[in-house]
């Protein structure tokens, strides 16, 4: 009873009623347009526990980002979304571990379940985006190839998910805004498989719920950094 009183201090009250809302939203778009994949609401509960996570930059994010990556990964083959498919099994949770190895690594203070915040200079946001163009061009012929639907938003997401990866790893608040472009691009990707498929209605509302908590994620994300700045 202990842990759990403390385990429901460490979030701040705007904190667990973002959560408790973006659960609220996502059983009941389940409960209405689903009902009966239960992985897809599995994965989208996990995804958005992870973000709630991640927005403290607690490492516990990036362990539950694996889990996610492994269910969504398989989601997205059900609809021939190879790109979605390889994106998060090849790339978003392989980066998830070492992104997590990285959050043990360079904790605040010696307090791991804050993350140190790292700001990126000018020479490696250079190699980033270099990186970037080139695995966005590689996906894209590996996509052509696995005859992805959509794949120009498909590739679009690849670009958005490796920005978002990387800047984890490399512990910027702006991985954050990474994942929200991610979610914006991924909310146009299932509204485009819910035409053929109505159930796919559900993952559109993970995405929106995603979208929120990435967009506070970055906020206290930079809110962390001042503090952490002032601090030293």
């Amino acid at each position: 009873m202990k842990k759990l009183k403390s385990a429901i201090k460490y979030f701040s009250p705007g904190e667990l009623v973002l959560w408790g809302l973006s659960v609220v939203l996502i059983v009941a778009s389940f409960c209405i347009f689903d009902r009966a994949g239960y992985l897809t609401l599995a994965a989208s509960l996990i995804g958005v526990t992870s973000l709630t996570f991640n927005a403290k930059g607690n490492p516990i994010g990036q362990v539950l980002t694996i889990v996610f990556s492994l269910i969504y990964g398989y989601i997205s083959l059900t609809f021939t979304y190879y790109g979605e498919m390889l994106t998060y099994l090849c790339m978003t949770m392989p980066m998830a571990v070492i992104a997590l190895i990285s959050w043990l690594r360079n904790p605040y203070n010696g307090n791991r379940s804050e993350v140190k915040v790292n700001r990126l200079g000018k020479h490696e946001l250079i190699f980033m985006w270099l990186a970037t163009a080139v695995v966005t061009l590689i996906f894209y012929f590996v996509l052509a190839a696995f005859g992805t639907k959509n794949i120009i938003p498909s590739t679009i997401s690849v670009t958005t998910s490796f920005l978002a990866v990387y800047l984890t790893f490399r512990r910027s608040p702006f991985y954050a805004i990474g994942y929200a472009a991610n979610d914006i691009v991924l909310i146009i990707l299932w509204t485009l498989a819910a035409r053929e498929d109505i159930s796919y209605l559900s993952v559109i509302v993970c995405f929106v719920a995603f979208l929120a908590n990435d967009i506070y994620g970055f906020i206290n994300w930079r809110r962390m950094e001042k503090r952490q700045a002032e601090t030293a």
